[in-house]
């Protein structure tokens, strides 16, 4: 994934630095490594929604890292009656790379992307590259641009209790 990944910014002709740290995948611990503000982590979380009885969709919800997904948004914006983050193998599988390392980006059908206002704010955003010890630092327009998700906020800020 993550030799997918440059080769699609090198060809959109993003603007992105690759940054080399120790192995870290919680997002408060490497953006201490890479320098950035938490506000400019793309926290990549996949979450699952049924809808009705039978149907499940897949969201790749990406927002703040000084933020949480909130679920019940999610719930509520695709007409959901439950919303749950996916099991491991389930948000690896669609993903294509390992949890603490999922990219901000989908190549998977049934995986759609949903990125909170909040971070698309941000000039620049930051996140691992399909790697714990690698990551990208990457133009928020580029990004936007790129990948053209749907924009609702899904994020809630922290509890600090």
């Amino acid at each position: 994934m993550y030799d997918k990944l440059i080769d699609l910014l090198d060809a959109e002709g993003a603007g992105y630095r690759v940054l080399d740290h120790p192995p870290e995948g919680r997002t408060d611990l490497v953006s201490e490594l890479r320098g950035n503000a938490l506000a400019q982590a793309a926290k990549c979380v996949v979450v699952m929604v049924k809808i009705g009885k039978k149907t499940r969709r897949h969201v790749l919800a990406v927002v703040p890292g000084d933020r949480r997904v909130d679920l019940a948004a999610l719930k509520a914006l695709l007409g959901g009656s439950y919303a749950a983050f996916a099991s491991q193998k389930v948000a690896e599988a669609l993903a294509g790379s390992a949890s603490g390392t999922i990219l901000p980006f989908t190549w998977h059908p049934d995986l759609e992307l949903i990125v909170d206002p909040a971070l698309a704010e941000q000039d620049e955003l930051f996140f691992n590259a399909a790697r714990l010890d690698r990551s990208i630092a990457l133009s928020t327009n580029d990004y936007i641009a790129i990948t053209q998700p749907r924009i609702e906020p899904i994020a809630e800020v922290r509890s600090t209790s």
